[in-house]
C-alpha cells in the first residue's frame, strides 16, 4: 500500500480503494496506521475540504525507500510467492536481484510522475486554461506510465525465465494473489 501511495501520491483514498480493489473499512484502518507511524499525511484541497489526498513523509519516504529495506522487502516477497515450490535459493536470489533492479530503475520515472502531477495542478489552476500545456502533460504523463509498465514488464519475464514452468506458474500465482489475501479484498 505505500508503494502504491507513493507511486500515485498525492491520491486520494478513494482512488486506492479503487486501483488497489481494497474494502474501504480496511483501507481507513491502514491509512490510520500509516498517519500513527507518520509515514503518510492527509492534505486537504482548497476547491473541495472533503478530499484529502495522500502523500508520504519524510520518514515514510525513507522507510519505504531505504535501499536496505526495500531489497528485504523484495526477497521476503518473491520467497513467499516462491514458497512450496522447489525454487533454489540461487533462483531466489536471482529473480529478487531481477525485481529489485527493475524497482531502481522506475525511481527516476517515479519522480517524474509526480512532477508532471504538479506541473498539471498548476496549469489546471491558472488564472487561463492552457489547453496545449496541459495536452502535453497528459502525454507526458500517459508515456512515463508507460515506459514504467514496460520496464515492470519486462523483468517479470526476466523473472520468468529464471524458474521452471511449474515454479513460473506458482510464483506468477502468489505473486498475483499475495496482494490482495488478508488486505480486505473486496467480494465479487
Amino acid at each position: 500500500l505505500l508503494f502504491e501511495i507513493a507511486r500515485l501520491e498525492p491520491v486520494l483514498a478513494s482512488t486506492l480503494q479503487a486501483e488497489l480493489d481494497l474494502d474501504r473499512g480496511y483501507l481507513s484502518r491502514m491509512i490510520s496506521r500509516f498517519e500513527k507511524k507518520d509515514w503518510i499525511v492527509r492534505d486537504q484541497e482548497a476547491a473541495d475540504a472533503r478530499a484529502r489526498p495522500i502523500r508520504l513523509t519524510a520518514a515514510g519516504r525513507v522507510d519505504m525507500f531505504d535501499p536496505a529495506q526495500f531489497g528485504q522487502r523484495i526477497e521476503r516477497r518473491v520467497d513467499r510467492a516462491l514458497t512450496g515450490t522447489d525454487a533454489t535459493a540461487e533462483q531466489k536470489k536471482k529473480v529478487a536481484d531481477i525485481l529489485q533492479s527493475a524497482f531502481n530503475d522506475t525511481k527516476v520515472l517515479r519522480d517524474k510522475r509526480i512532477e508532471n502531477r504538479k506541473a498539471m495542478a498548476d496549469a489546471m489552476q491558472a488564472p487561463t486554461i492552457d489547453r496545449l500545456k496541459i495536452e502535453a502533460l497528459r502525454q507526458e504523463q500517459m508515456k512515463v506510465t508507460d515506459e514504467s509498465s514496460r520496464r515492470f514488464t519486462k523483468a517479470m519475464e526476466d523473472a520468468g525465465d529464471v524458474l521452471t514452468p511449474a515454479q513460473r506458474q506458482a510464483f506468477f500465482k502468489q505473486w498475483s494473489e499475495r496482494h490482495f489475501q488478508g488486505h480486505g479484498k473486496r467480494p465479487g
